[in-house]
């Protein structure tokens, strides 16, 4: 997929599931519970055990699936990932390295930052989106709203505490999607392997986005 068409289907769905766990057997029965709820997008972190390997099978198996790495601190990572089937690169801090392998190997990147001047140095570097990481514990939606007042032009991403409660508040905020980790892969849901708990947890967050979008729109 072309970089301009994995940029533009992230902002239309609007939520970038962050997938944690213990095992690559949880981040896969993650991956496809979330696309079961109809999100087409996952973000399989490099913490997770066998995370290139998680990438490559679902390139391979769920080719429908676009298919981010998260956690990717350095330009080795970056085309390890890439080299893996990764469609787009995500940080949880800025490191221009990483950011202009990224550009390089024509891959969305999604640079992490937090305060204004971090926010400069990713944009600046050539981001295709920034993430406000991690965003609940400066304010959550308020702080987003804060930082898109300076910068209108920065596509922001709110990850880290964004919940079901607050997720309309961060596009009200000025959010364009929505980073979230445990708070739609429920711990217990995947260690329970209940797919259903997450699938209509997902199914929520979409509709709730689309809902808010409708409403700022009219």
């Amino acid at each position: 997929m072309k970089k301009k068409s994995v940029s533009e289907q992230i902002e239309s769905c609007g939520v970038i599931p962050v997938i944690r766990a213990s095992s690559s057997e949880e981040a896969r029965f993650a991956a496809e519970a979330v696309r079961s709820g109809g999100i087409p997008i996952v973000e399989i972190t490099m913490t997770v055990p066998g995370a290139l390997q998680v990438i490559s099978g679902l390139a391979k198996t769920m080719p429908q699936l676009l298919l981010g790495a998260g956690t990717v601190l350095n330009k080795k990572m970056a085309r390890q990932c890439a080299d893996a089937g990764a469609q787009f690169l995500v940080s949880p801090g800025f490191d221009a390295g990483m950011v202009a392998t990224a550009k390089k190997l024509k891959l969305v990147v999604i640079a992490g930052a937090l305060t204004p001047t971090e926010v400069m140095a990713a944009w600046d570097a050539g981001a295709d989106f920034v993430k406000v990481f991690p965003c609940c514990n400066l304010g959550g939606p308020a702080y987003v709203k804060a930082l898109h007042g300076p910068f209108p032009q920065v596509p922001l991403i709110p990850t880290g505490g964004v919940t079901i409660e607050t997720a309309a508040d961060y596009i009200r905020a000025g959010a364009v999607a929505l980073g979230v980790g445990s708070e739609l892969i429920l711990k217990d849901a995947l260690k329970g392997r209940k797919s259903e708990a997450i699938s209509d947890l997902a199914r929520r967050f979409v509709e709730l986005v689309k809902e808010v979008r409708k409403q700022l729109t009219t």
